[in-house]
């Protein structure tokens, strides 16, 4: 890695370029909602990144089958539409099957943009590639409710806090249907880098190019998310509500006590600026090494990631100065296994706060008395 600078001059372009123009990455204003960062690939459509990300593991892996990975799409689109055997399908509005395509085509970025600049005994190879591939794809499968086991609850995002141990789970199940049964126990592992159930420095891995792909897999996550153009509207109409669900917006501290960590959406955008500063930048830079670089190679040394991420936050400082927030009105689809899902969500939403609220007055009144 310390000599990434040294070897990435000269490197040919992915062969995606012949579609996408990666000379001059399309800025965040000018994109569509539902595409990524270069404004080429539909990260909602399976079939669209499936083929981007094809066409990536060609470039670095000529000749080597895609027919384990292609399979992982087909079982990925199952499980988010609803018709994967067990699941109920994706009802959680921000991480949706949007967001999981956008991370996969970034991660395959990173894989891609990586294998190119390593030493051939530094490199990752296919298999290993393949693995964090498909750990991606299902990074958050912790959110989908099984038919059976999760039948008392009433949406994906009540699982926040340990989705990503779902995640581990399902893919711990999955993975030998594909025959990589073998891949099991570091899937089951490096999937944490995306979340925050484990510490990251307690996360132990026999081979430093598996703990490669963590950084990379945590990277993807944080880039594509906060790269999104409706990143901020996001965070305030959907996020906050999975928050709510999840028990994170108003934490349950402990037997009659409650915690505000977010009042709104609104309130949750007013915190965003710190958390990027003090936990995103941390994780990018410290905990997973600069990774987000090895786009770069891909881009002529640019990082459309960054630049977006950076218009984002520029744009949320200036809503925050203003205190207009009529500057967020963009309105980005849904891509959920169910229609009526953002209708049922807000009507969760308000018997929760009204739930929660009805028993922080209780206690109130106990304690007066």
């Amino acid at each position: 890695m310390s000599s990434y600078n040294d070897r990435q001059s000269g490197l040919a372009a992915s062969s995606a370029s012949r579609n996408n123009k990666k000379k001059k990455p399309a800025m965040s204003q000018d994109r569509r909602n539902d595409y990524d960062v270069t404004d080429t690939v539909q990260v909602s459509s399976p079939a669209a990144v499936r083929n981007a990300v094809h066409e990536l593991y060609a470039l670095v892996y000529p000749g080597v089958s895609f027919d384990k990975l292609w399979l992982a799409f087909h079982d990925f689109e199952r499980l988010f539409t609803g018709r994967f055997p067990g699941y109920l399908g994706c009802d959680t509005t921000y991480h949706d099957m949007q967001h999981t395509l956008d991370m996969t085509l970034a991660l395959a970025r990173l894989v891609a943009g990586y294998e190119k600049t390593a030493v051939p005994e530094d490199r990752l190879g296919p298999r290993r590639a393949q693995l964090a591939i498909i750990t991606s794809l299902f990074h958050d499968a912790g959110y989908i409710r099984h038919r059976e086991r999760d039948r008392d609850f009433r949406n994906g995002a009540e699982f926040t806090l340990q989705h990503v141990s779902r995640s581990a789970d399902f893919l711990r199940r999955y993975l030998p249907v594909l025959g990589l049964g073998g891949d099991v126990a570091v899937a089951s592992m490096i999937v944490h880098y995306t979340g925050y159930e484990l510490d990251l420095d307690s996360i132990e891995l026999d081979d430093p190019r598996d703990t490669l792909c963590g950084h990379l897999l945590g990277t993807a996550d944080l880039i594509a998310q906060m790269a999104d153009r409706c990143y901020l509207e996001k965070c305030r109409d959907r996020l906050y509500k999975e928050f709510v669900l999840g028990g994170v917006a108003i934490e349950n501290a402990s037997p009659g006590e409650y915690r505000i960590r977010y009042e709104s959406g609104i309130d949750l955008l007013r915190q965003t600026p710190i958390f990027y500063q003090q936990v995103t930048k941390d994780r990018l830079q410290r905990r997973f090494n600069r990774a987000y670089r090895y786009v770069e190679v891909l881009f002529d040394g640019k990082n459309p990631y960054v630049e977006a991420i950076r218009k984002n936050m520029a744009h949320l400082v200036t809503v925050l100065k203003t205190n207009d927030w009529r500057l967020l009105r963009r309105k980005p689809p849904y891509f959920l296994s169910d229609g009526e899902t953002p209708q049922n969500v807000e009507v969760l939403v308000e018997d929760e706060l009204l739930r929660v609220t009805g028993r922080v007055r209780a206690l109130s009144a106990s304690m007066a008395r």
